[in-house]
């Protein structure tokens, strides 16, 4: 009598993968794209994202819209709504609206790194002397001089990740990305304490992973009011 076989256990992966998956899916749309909207538009229904999601890579409801709602939070996303009335029998017109959802330019700089027409984040904003003294550290990015320490051993660290020979240049995107959103807090009077978490999180890993963790081990000391 054969034994009927086990079905393989799906590999579970992390948040962190499943954020690239989805934000790749968006690119590669954009990329493709012969409309503004719909099946071969830049911008999907949530419907026809977690259709093309489970067929692609075997995303589940609940992953495919617990990290998209964090990637637009974080503005690699963005949604856009489309309103349009619909008559009713009654002669009544009531709005139906649908929600669109494409990559944002921040989220295709994170892909192909930034270029020449990125924007300066800071461009537009005009720093004054308010009592917060707004320093920029060696990568162009502005911190409150009250964590001028910290934020100089991240660009350390960001430069010493971008020359190791032990990530790949997916890895190395990842990495500027998540030191840049830890120094945009710094730059705030009350940083986000659960957005620098997240963002360190990634950064002490691919630090694991190109053997700088005694670095990693130094900036973790410093930013240990902030996780």
């Amino acid at each position: 009598m054969a034994v009927p076989r086990k079905k393989p256990k799906k590999q579970r992966r992390s948040n962190d993968d499943i954020r690239r998956l989805i934000l790749e899916y968006f690119y590669e749309r954009n990329a493709n794209a012969t409309s503004a909207r719909g099946k071969k538009g830049v911008a999907a229904k949530i419907s026809d994202i977690r259709k093309d999601l489970k067929a692609s890579h075997d995303l589940t409801q609940q992953e495919v819209w617990g990290n998209l709602t964090y990637l637009i939070s974080q503005g690699w996303v963005e949604e856009e709504t489309v309103t349009k009335d619909v008559p009713l029998k009654s002669g009544t017109v009531v709005p139906n609206t649908t929600s669109y959802y494409k990559i944002a330019a921040h989220g295709i700089d994170k892909i192909e790194g930034p270029g020449e027409f990125t924007m300066d984040k800071f461009r537009g904003i005009k720093i004054e002397a308010t009592g917060q003294n707004i320093i920029t550290v060696g990568d162009g990015n502005q911190v409150d001089a009250r964590y001028e320490q910290v934020a100089g051993a991240l660009v350390d660290l960001k430069q010493a990740l971008l020359s190791s020979d032990d990530l790949n240049d997916s890895q190395k995107i990842d990495a500027v990305s998540d030191i840049d959103t830890i120094q945009a807090q710094l730059a705030k009077e009350s940083p986000n304490k659960s957005v620098i978490g997240a963002a360190w999180e990634g950064v002490k890993g691919l630090a694991t992973l190109a053997s700088l963790t005694t670095d990693a081990a130094h900036i973790a000391g410093l930013l240990a009011p902030f996780i």
